[in-house]
């Protein structure tokens, strides 16, 4: 929404107190802006501290959530939750390495569970599958907009995901049907055009 040039001059004469109540008020509707300026103001952790402070938190509800396993459908909704967890700390602190990092930490985090998710049907595990292969895709698409300094680190995160993967006979089929090259796990080899590689991908049905 654009706001115009007499708006912005009528907000702009509110008294210092119309201005305090008007943005508490505003605050209280909008609890993601709250943390953000809480973030931004007066918060005495850094991204670090609350990218640190996720990876224990996506740990622990792993951990938990593994417990459903066998109950594909919630063990699922779970993972979603933690996912969200994950886009909030993203929105609230514009961390751009942890929207890539605690994403493919995640995935190895669930893939640690291999041997029970091995026990699982195909068709059960299937829509898990393709939620985490959709992730890998997105995770790779932000790497490339990354500054190169960062790409050490997400390395480490590849080469763990690249060594699960090779662990889980349907997770490695199912990638390899869905056109994901092995090889892009690596981010120096990651194609210049890689969204148009995803589109692609995507426009022939892939990834569903």
């Amino acid at each position: 929404m654009e706001y115009s040039k007499e708006f912005k001059q009528a907000l702009s004469e509110f008294s210092p107190s119309e201005k305090d109540k008007l943005i508490f008020r505003l605050l209280k509707k909008d609890k993601l802006l709250s943390k953000k300026l809480y973030f931004e103001l007066i918060d005495l952790e850094t991204v670090d501290d609350k990218r640190d402070a996720m990876e224990e938190n996506i740990r622990e509800k792993v951990a938990l959530a593994s417990k459903y396993i066998a109950n594909q459908k919630y063990f699922l909704v779970l993972i979603r939750k933690i996912s969200a967890e994950i886009t909030e700390h993203v929105k609230i602190t514009t961390d751009k390495f942890g929207d890539v990092s605690l994403n493919l930490f995640l995935i190895n985090e669930i893939l640690e569970y291999n041997e029970k998710l091995g026990t699982q049907r195909f068709d059960n595990v299937y829509k898990l599958y393709i939620y985490l292969i959709n992730k890998i895709f997105k995770a790779l698409t932000l790497t490339k907009k990354l500054d190169e300094d960062y790409w050490m680190e997400i390395d480490e995160f590849l080469d763990k995901l690249y060594e699960k993967i090779d662990n889980n006979l349907y997770l490695q089929k199912l990638c390899i049907n869905n056109g994901l090259d092995f090889n892009w796990l690596k981010c120096e080899n990651i194609p210049d055009h890689f969204e148009l590689i995803v589109k692609g991908i995507k426009s022939e049905g892939f990834l569903r």
